[in-house]
């Protein structure tokens, strides 16, 4: 017989392992363990029986799982860290015993390690690098915008800002932005790349009031993996359309930041040129020519085939018509609109864009430029305007892309109340509310008249407000209606009552065939199936069918909330309305 196994060794209280034991089976500080754990991806888990787990301890503990911990012995990285170890050590006795060339030669052989094995690890194919791009993309963004500090290293922010617009530049030359959507925490974007949506959020160029509340050593550490994830990503995106890796600039900012080859050396003296001008270069990237595609042969099929490609073919046009919404238009942005967001979505959209010199380097034509179509004006009354251009709101631009076209200027002129912005992320199902707004929007691109929609409010404002003459004569049609239909109805009343004063038995009546309503019969049985397959229910079913239909009243009843709300609000706009009229008259 074997030893008696001891308590707590077995099942899943061998499965899990404290955080305490897995720093010491690594041999790591707790620092070191935080960063391998997240550039590895492992993360605490929870025990369903943690008293079990904990050895009948109810102390809160951290849990691992112990196939991750010894998943981790065999990483290279953790050798990295205690070399760096030794490092430290040796660099504090050189400086103790004031050994400078020791110091210098310490330095100089820094020992360092790279991701690129976790990356392969992480994702190994490239649809799934991509599918986790959205954190990585959002990370990178939020720290390009970061002020210089003692809180994150300079080449952290460098790399992040100029990795993020070289992304930004694979979308202008993919043309593959969708949505746009302006936000309270920040702009929001979505783009497809490669068939696979990617949605992240841009800051707005705010200057920041950094929070100490924020761990940003933990952040740095993602960023460190995202920055290493981005870059892979970026030179694969490039060479999927045959564009130089890292992009090179046009010759006018090369001459302005003095380099030929295009490189971006951020250890360099001129790096927050360099990074100036690849974040001006997103007015005037040079892309190769679109290639046509070959047609493919149309063979014959069956309807529903017919009917899907004939769907597809739509689509596929109405999605390359959205890409080239702002092919043939020139803009011009004023100074106070915010540049980098609207020249990236311009851009990506086939629109030509400058701005004035002395805002940023990178303008490719000035104010004064005939061809200008529209500018983007945010402060009215600033600027003399010229014939034949549009000065327009920035919101317009948002507005059109997630319209899917060229909305009327009229609303969008500067000093002018903008329409709601709406968000392009938001679909809308059976039983939803749907906003006015949104309906105009859905006639406009069916390429109805969106003003047929507000028809009866109008004429039921005009009716409240016209003259008396119209609205007196309609009253007098309505009370002709109602007393024609009480005398009617006054003498059927009295005609019976004088039937039963007089005792008259009610003679017998032909009778009638009466027409069975198939529809109705089949509403019914219908009905009355459902009735009895909620009896015959088990009580889990029960239970789940009984919270779907709560659901989905909880949901009619808000639709209900929202259309009385802007019902409430239409009201009290009208009647404000009103009231000004009153008083100019």
């Amino acid at each position: 017989m074997g030893g008696l196994e001891k308590k707590y060794e077995r099942g899943s209280a061998s499965n899990y392992i404290t955080q305490n034991k897995a720093q010491k089976k690594l041999q790591l500080s707790l620092a070191d363990f935080w960063q391998l754990c997240i550039q590895k991806g492992i993360y605490p888990h929870e025990p369903k029986d943690k008293k079990k787990v904990n050895k009948g301890s109810t102390a809160a503990r951290t849990f691992y799982l112990t196939k991750d911990i010894k998943f981790l012995l065999y990483e290279p990285i953790v050798n990295k860290f205690q070399e760096y170890k030794v490092f430290v050590r040796k660099l504090r006795k050189a400086y103790e015993k004031s050994d400078w060339n020791t110091v210098e030669h310490l330095k100089d052989n820094t020992p360092n390690y790279k991701l690129d094995h976790i990356i392969k690890e992480r994702y190994p194919t490239f649809i799934d690098a991509l599918r986790d791009l959205d954190d990585a993309l959002s990370m990178c963004f939020l720290f390009s915008t970061f002020p210089w500090t003692s809180k994150c290293h300079v080449q952290t922010i460098q790399l992040c800002h100029q990795l993020t617009v070289e992304f930004m530049h694979y979308v202008i030359a993919a043309r593959a932005l969708r949505k746009v959507f302006l936000s309270i925490k920040g702009i929001y974007y979505q783009a497809e790349v490669l068939g696979q949506p990617i949605v992240w959020i841009t800051p707005y160029a705010f200057s920041h009031d950094l929070p100490t509340d924020v761990d940003y050593w933990v952040m740095a550490t993602f960023t460190e993996f995202y920055t290493t994830l981005l870059g892979f990503v970026n030179f694969r995106l490039y060479q999927s359309l045959n564009l130089h890796y890292p992009p090179k600039l046009e010759a006018q900012v090369e001459a302005k930041v003095k380099d030929s080859e295009g490189t971006y050396a951020l250890d360099s003296e001129s790096s927050m040129e360099k990074l100036a001008a690849l974040s001006a270069s997103l007015a005037h990237v040079v892309v190769p020519a679109f290639e046509e595609e070959a047609k493919v042969d149309e063979f014959p099929a069956d309807e529903d085939m017919a009917a899907w490609k004939d769907d597809h073919r739509k689509e596929l046009e109405a999605q390359e018509k959205h890409k080239k919404l702002f092919e043939g238009l020139k803009f011009f942005l004023n100074r106070e609109v915010p540049r980098e967001a609207l020249a990236f979505i311009i851009r990506s959209f086939g629109g030509d864009v400058s701005w004035d010199k002395s805002v940023c380097i990178g303008a490719t034509y000035d104010i004064t430029d005939s061809c200008i179509t529209h500018q983007i004006v945010d402060k009215p009354g600033q600027q003399t305007s010229v014939i034949g251009r549009y000065y327009v709101q920035p919101q317009w631009v948002f507005d059109s892309v997630n319209a899917w076209l060229l909305l009327p200027v009229s609303k969008y002129f500067p000093g002018v109340k903008l329409p709601p912005h709406l968000s392009p992320f938001m679909s809308e199902k059976k039983g939803d509310y749907i906003p006015p707004e949104k309906l105009k929007l859905l006639a406009l691109q069916r390429g109805e008249d969106p003003g047929n929609l507000n028809e009866s409010e109008e004429e039921e404002e005009e009716d409240n407000e016209g003259d008396g003459h119209e609205g007196g004569e309609n009253e007098e049609e309505e009370e002709d209606v109602e007393t024609s239909s009480e005398k009617e109805e006054e003498a059927r009343l009295t005609a019976l009552e004088e039937q039963s004063i007089e005792g008259k038995k009610p003679r017998v009546m032909a009778g009638t065939m009466k027409l069975e309503n198939k529809e109705q019969l089949a509403q019914e049985e219908e009905s009355e199936a459902k009735r009895l397959a909620i009896m015959t229910m088990k009580k889990q079913e029960k239970y789940l069918y009984n919270k779907i239909m709560f659901g989905k009243r909880r949901k009619i009843h808000e639709a209900n909330k929202l259309a009385e709300k802007r019902k409430a609000h239409d009201e009290a706009s009208r009647s404000e309305k009103k009231a000004k009229k009153a008083k100019v008259v």
